[in-house]
C-alpha cells in the first residue's frame, strides 16, 4: 500500500535535486573550510558561495548569515544570545528588568528558551491571539515598555498554519531601539521571505521543512547586532557558531532555499486549491471546526478538530490506512492535554483534545486527499462510539 503523507509541516523529504548538490562533499569534496590547503580550499568556496546565495534570496549580506544546525538552535541563538549581550552592555540600573515579548502560539523552541530568560531574571510577556490564531496588536502596544529589549514573533504558525503581521508589528516599533525576530521556518516555500521588506533584525530558517537535509538551518542576523554564541571553540561563522562546518548539509540548504523561492508562487496557488477544497469537504462532517484562519493561513495547512475523539487515535486509526499526519494535542506518558496552540486560540474543551494536522506538501495530489476523505468518516463514527469523552 503506497501511504499518503501530510504531515510536511513536522518534516519533507529530499529534493533529488538537493541530493545531487550535496553528494560530491560526502566523501570527494570532504575537507575541512579551516585548512588552508586544497581541499580546505575547496569546502571554503563552497561555504562562501552558500551564505551569498542564501544572503541574495533574503535580501541580505553574506556576513549577515550564520549556518546552524537546525530552526531550534537558530532560535536559542536569536533570543538567548540577544538577551545576554544586551544584558552584557545595558546601561539599564536592573538588568533584571530586561523585558522580551513573545506569543503564546510560538514554537517551543522559542517559548523555553524564553522560559530560561526568565530563570535568569528577565521580563517575559506572552501575548494572545484572537479565534484565529493572529497576534493582537493592541495587546502588544499595550505590553510594550522602556525596558523592552526583543520581540520575537513567528512568521507562520507550525500548527495552524496562520500567517502573523510581521510587517505591522515591525512599524510599530520602527525607532523604538527594539529587536524583532522572527521563527520563518514554515515559510519559505510559500512566503516572501525579504528581510527589509519584512522589517525584521533576526530570521531563523531551518532546512528539514524545504526539502533539504536534517539538521542544518540558518539564522539572519542584520549587521551591527549584538549576540553572545551558545558554542565555543574554532570560532567558526564569525565566532557566533564554533564546529567544524557541515558542508554537505549548508550546500543542501542553499539548494532547498533556492528551489522553494523560486516554485512558491506556483506552488502556493496549487495548494490552496487543494486546500480550500478538502476544508470545504471536511467541514461537512457533522462537528467539525477549523482551527486557524481560513484564509490569512499557509497554503498547505490544514488543522481540524472533530468534537469527542481523541486527535491521538484518529492519527492512529488514518496510520493504519496508511495515511501519515500529526495532532495538535500532547502525546506522552505524563500528559494528554491539547496543544497550547489550541489552547491559545480558545477551542472548547470537547474540540481541544480532537485536533488533527493535515501538511500538504509538493507531491500531494487530489487523489490522495480524496482517499483521506473517503475514510475518515468512518474512523471518526468508530471513535466516537468507543470515546469515553
Amino acid at each position: 500500500m503506497k501511504r499518503v503523507y501530510l504531515d510536511n509541516a513536522a518534516t519533507t523529504s529530499m529534493d533529488p535535486r538537493v541530493k545531487k548538490a550535496m553528494d560530491s562533499f560526502w566523501s570527494d569534496d570532504f575537507g575541512n573550510a579551516s585548512a588552508i590547503y586544497e581541499e580546505g580550499r575547496v569546502a571554503k568556496k563552497a561555504i562562501s558561495e552558500a551564505r551569498l546565495k542564501t544572503a541574495s534570496i533574503l535580501n541580505a549580506k553574506a556576513d549577515e548569515i550564520i549556518f546552524t544546525a537546525g530552526g531550534t538552535e537558530s532560535d536559542n541563538l536569536a533570543i538567548l544570545g540577544v538577551a545576554r549581550a544586551i544584558c552584557g552592555i545595558s546601561d539599564i540600573p536592573q538588568k533584571k528588568s530586561l523585558h522580551i515579548i513573545t506569543s503564546k502560539i510560538e514554537h517551543h523552541a522559542v517559548l523555553h528558551a524564553c522560559e530560561q530568560l526568565k530563570k535568569e531574571g528577565f521580563q517575559i510577556t506572552e501575548i494572545g491571539v484572537d479565534e484565529d490564531g493572529i497576534i493582537d496588536l493592541r495587546q502588544l502596544k499595550n505590553a510594550l515598555k522602556p525596558e523592552t529589549i526583543l520581540i520575537s514573533i513567528m512568521l507562520a504558525n507550525n500548527e495552524i498554519g496562520t500567517i502573523q503581521p510581521i510587517k505591522e508589528i515591525s512599524r510599530i516599533i520602527r525607532n523604538k531601539n527594539i529587536l524583532f525576530h522572527t521563527d520563518a521556518v514554515q515559510a519559505p516555500s510559500y512566503l516572501d521571505l525579504n528581510v527589509e521588506k519584512l522589517g525584521v533584525d533576526l530570521m531563523t530558517l531551518n532546512g528539514s521543512k524545504i526539502y533539504g537535509p536534517k539538521g542544518i538551518g540558518i539564522l539572519y542576523k542584520k549587521r551591527g547586532i549584538k549576540i553572545e554564541p551558545l558554542l565555543y571553540g574554532g570560532g567558526q561563522e564569525s565566532n557566533f557558531r564554533s564546529g567544524t562546518e557541515n558542508i554537505p548539509a549548508i550546500v543542501g540548504f542553499t539548494t532547498a532555499l533556492e528551489l522553494a523561492q523560486k516554485d512558491r508562487e506556483k506552488e502556493s496557488e496549487r495548494q490552496i486549491k487543494l486546500r480550500d477544497r478538502f476544508i470545504k469537504k471536511i467541514l461537512e462532517m457533522p462537528n467539525t471546526i477549523l482551527n486557524g484562519s481560513q484564509d490569512t493561513r499557509l497554503p498547505n495547512n490544514i488543522n481540524v478538530s472533530f468534537r469527542g475523539v481523541e486527535g491521538e487515535a484518529i492519527v492512529l486509526y488514518l496510520d493504519a490506512k496508511g495515511v501519515s499526519c500529526s495532532t495538535g494535542s500532547a502525546c506522552n506518558s505524563d500528559s494528554l492535554e491539547a496543544s497550547h496552540v489550541i489552547r491559545a486560540i480558545k477551542r472548547p474543551h470537547e474540540y481541544a483534545h480532537g485536533s488533527v494536522r493535515f501538511t500538504m506538501g509538493k507531491e500531494t495530489k487530489k487523489r490522495e486527499l480524496d482517499y483521506v476523505l473517503g475514510i475518515l468518516p468512518d474512523i471518526i463514527k468508530k471513535l466516537k462510539n468507543i470515546s469515553a469523552i
